[in-house]
């Protein structure tokens, strides 16, 4: 610095000069410059010669009516800072920040030291001092700052205050030794800070974001996790000096996060079926152990039989059973009841309160000592025992009725149950309730559709003459409820047998209901003895009779879709043929004794209630030894839903017809369906049995009255043939009745036939008329009518029924067992 000859060291000049980018200007006590430094000239652009001795005023820019010096008058002491407008050498106004410090007196009286800046820089350079000492003292941002051993060397005060006692404590200790036990949350990143800030200081990569889990110093009873940054710090050349981390406590957003986490989580898995054990089970694997160690589960024992729930029933004893519960130990030491057992909450107890109001119970620090406690021993000492701290009873509610209750426990868990916890369950349990309910009433609907179904349906098969039978009817395991399949064996005229299998379109209760009128009409058509095709051709009439119906009271077309599938077939154990029709329905299967399973060629019709098609039927030889198998389509579409799969599988299954027809259905059971069917499945299984020639005796007739003699002759020497002596006055007096009314009314030509079975005597006589005679009771002064009436009081059923060429009235007698006398007429 140029300066006079007098105080230069005296005015602390020397500390002007240390005082890097300021400018060091001396004045003596009357404002008279008496030092200029370099730097001075280099801010206002005047060399020191030519301002020594002038006065400091004379370099400023006064404003009006200010007096010359006055402001520097300001500086009685030292360290406060001002603005003042300089003129520089260039006539432009310059702002420059000043600090003024007196010093000691001289000759010309007391010194002044000011210090020059511009205002500007001045400004500018504060900005980065304020952030340092922000980010120092005050941020909320915890900053440690690691050596290039990666072992503490510096932290600001926000990471200081996780550090308890003096920080020289800490200082040249590393991450692990300060955080034991800490834990990464990040797959993709090492397995600990230490080696992640070893590979930031090597890279110098920037880490931002990382979560990082465990617990600090000065809270090491709870677990806080960080969100994490690191960056490499570096001098003017390059070289590493160490790693700074920021870190930010973010305890609150992870816990937030992992409940939303959880929601999401529950709301795609509780009541992903309509089970009701199922969706009890799937709240408690939420909760067990994302919330709580311990949840048990107790419901209404209307809500677990699938019955409306009645609120002012619960907490009685008996009425509550434990649905479900789950621990984080598989021996659970903590339940008392056994799921499905009754479980009761006495007055008074947590349970007890939830159920009466509606509303949670925590107790965040269990006390042991509680009365409700302290009257339930067995609860108490196991809770003791786990030491069990904090308990939670959440309500399962839905459509403002109370189902049933939740009860968590923690004891691994060190931290309590919290307002928060309690929210979160509560959430979950509403969203359960409601699955729950959902599932209640599922299970109410499925029940009375399947219970409505299998009323409809045959409770068993009856043996018949013509065929042994045996079948399998599986209901549906899905949401949409049990479906309309059907089958039935029922016994015709002349010891012939009808088999029918059925598919509705469908489920649910609807669709039981039009499996039950579509079974009760072929019961009814069944007993006219219509042939396949034309008993199909009157069942489409009714399903196209109840769609319209079914349209008309529900014009949305919600439940108005009727539709069906059918196979209808007739087995004759006289000539070993069955005849097949079928309406959209597949065909039947005939298992060989000696070749492979047979699918017949059976002309396929519309399903029933399409209309606008006729059906067609084709005839079957069935020879001894074979099975006939119908089935529905669930049969060989459950494994994979592919058809020619499912036939070569039912080949597979029907490949020994020799072997009891139960145990082929348990083959076809386990080969074909899986544990859980997507659909109704009902299938039968039929073995016929054919009658031997020498059970039937056949007699052309002439069409002439002689003829009804020799009938009754044939009668009576067959019967005596096979030794049912006792049924010839009967037989012939039914045969010569029904072979006179032939011969009067009907059309040449006729037959007789004699059909013997284990417990019945047939009568059938065939003309080629298509009339058929109805029974009525002759006046006294008639002299016929009374032959139809002889018959119906001699025999045990009669009828008539439809052939191509004409129609056969038939009729039959029980055969006496031994030891008992011929039938009274």
């Amino acid at each position: 610095m140029t300066t006079s000859s007098s105080g230069y060291e005296a005015v602390g000049l020397g500390d002007a000069r240390r005082s890097a980018g300021y400018a060091a200007v001396v004045l003596d006590g009357r404002g008279l410059v008496t030092g200029w430094s370099a730097e001075a000239e280099r801010l206002l652009g005047y060399r020191a010669h030519d301002v020594l001795g002038l006065s400091i005023d004379a370099l400023t820019e006064r404003a009006e009516g200010q007096r010359p010096g006055a402001w520097l008058t300001r500086w009685p002491g030292s360290g406060r800072r001002h603005e003042v407008a300089f003129r520089h050498v260039s006539g432009r106004p310059l702002r420059v920040a000043v600090t003024g410090r007196r010093s000691v007196d001289t000759a010309e009286g007391p010194a002044l030291l000011l210090l020059l800046t511009d205002a500007e820089d001045f400004a500018a350079g504060q900005m980065p001092q304020a952030m340092l000492q922000g980010i120092t003292t005050q941020s909320p941002v915890a900053m440690t700052i690691y050596g290039p051993d990666l072992r503490v060397a510096w932290a600001n005060a926000a990471a200081r205050q996780e550090l308890p006692g003096p920080f020289a404590q800490y200082v040249g200790r590393r991450e692990d030794e300060l955080y034991p036990g800490s834990q990464v949350l990040s797959a993709h990143h090492p397995a600990t800070v230490t080696q992640l800030m070893g590979t930031v200081l090597d890279t110098g990569q920037t880490v931002v974001g990382l979560h990082y889990r465990g617990r600090p110093p000065s809270d090491p009873d709870h677990e806080h996790v960080w969100s994490l940054s690191y960056y490499r710090l570096q001098d003017d050349e390059g070289r590493s000096l160490g790693v700074c981390e920021e870190s930010v406590d973010v305890t609150d957003l992870h816990l937030a996060q992992r409940r939303l986490a959880l929601l999401n989580e529950a709301s795609v898995l509780i009541g992903s079926t309509l089970d009701l054990d199922r969706t009890v089970g799937e709240l408690a694997e939420v909760l067990v152990p994302q919330v709580t160690d311990f949840v048990a589960v107790d419901l209404l024992a209307d809500v677990l039989d699938g019955r409306e729930p009645d609120a002012r029933s619960a907490g009685r004893h008996g009425d509550m059973r434990r649905a479900v519960h789950v621990s984080v130990r598989e021996d659970l030491p903590e339940a008392v009841v056994t799921p499905g057992e009754p479980v009761a909450y006495p007055e008074g107890t947590p349970q007890w309160h939830c159920l009466a109001v509606g509303l949670p119970v925590l107790n965040a620090v269990l006390d042991p000592s509680s009365p409700w406690l302290l009257r339930d021993a067995e609860r108490s000492s196991r809770m003791r025992t786990l030491g069990i701290h904090s308990h939670l009873v959440v309500p399962l509610r839905a459509r403002g009725i109370t189902m049933g209750v939740a009860t968590l426990m923690r004891w691994r868990t060190p931290e309590p149950f919290a307002e928060d916890d309690m929210l979160l369950v509560e959430e979950l349990a509403a969203r359960a309730a409601v699955c729950i309910d959902n599932a209640r009433r599922y299970t109410r609907e499925h029940q009375s559709a399947l219970t409505l179904q299998r009323s409809l349906l045959p409770h068993e098969l009856h043996a018949h003459t013509a065929v042994e039978a045996a079948y399998r009817y599986l209901p549906a395991d899905t949401e949409a409820g049990v479906g309309g399949d059907w089958f039935d064996v029922l016994p015709l005229a002349c010891a012939r047998v009808g088999l029918v299998v059925g598919d509705v379109i469908g489920h649910g209760i609807h669709a039981a209901a039009t499996m039950g009128r579509l079974r009760t009409a072929v019961h009814t058509l069944a007993d006219i003895d219509l042939p396949p095709d034309e008993m199909l051709a009157h069942l489409d009439d009714l399903v196209q009779r109840l769609a319209q119906e079914a349209d008309a009271a529900h014009p949305t077309g919600v439940q108005g879709v009727v539709g069906a599938t059918c196979l209808y077939g007739i087995y004759d154990p006289v000539t070993r043929r069955a005849t097949f029709a079928r309406a959209g329905h597949p065909p039947p299967a005939l298992a060989h004794p000696e070749k492979a399973v047979e699918f017949p060629d059976i002309p396929v019709g519309p399903p029933l209630g399409v209309g606008g098609m006729p059906f067609e039927s084709a005839e079957v030889d069935v020879p001894d030894g074979c099975v006939l198998a119908l089935y529905t389509d669930g049969l060989f579409t459950a494994s994979d839903g592919d058809a020619d799969t499912g036939l070569e599988r039912i080949s597979f299954a029907l490949a020994h017809p020799d072997r009891p027809l139960e145990e082929i259905c348990d083959i076809i059971e386990q080969a074909l369906l899986p544990e859980h069917p997507p659909d109704d499945v009902a299938f039968l299984v039929a073995r016929p049995r054919p009658i031997a020639a020498e059970n039937v005796a056949t007699l052309s007739l002439p069409f002439e009255p002689a003829s009804v003699g020799r009938a009754r002759k044939l009668t009576g020497d067959r019967l005596a043939q096979w030794r049912l002596d006792e049924l010839s006055f009967s037989a012939e007096l039914i045969v010569s009745e029904l072979v006179t009314n032939a011969v009067r009314h009907a059309q040449p030509p006729i037959s007789l036939r004699l059909i013997r079975t284990e417990s019945k005597l047939i009568c059938a006589v065939s003309d080629h008329s298509s009339t058929s005679p109805h029974l009525r009771r002759a006046r006294l002064g008639d002299e016929g009518g009374r032959g139809l009436f002889l018959v119906a009081q001699f025999g045990l059923r009669w009828g008539t029924r439809s052939t191509e060429n004409g129609k056969v009235i038939w009729a039959e007698l029980p055969i006496p067992r031994p030891g008992t006398g011929p039938p009274a007429p």
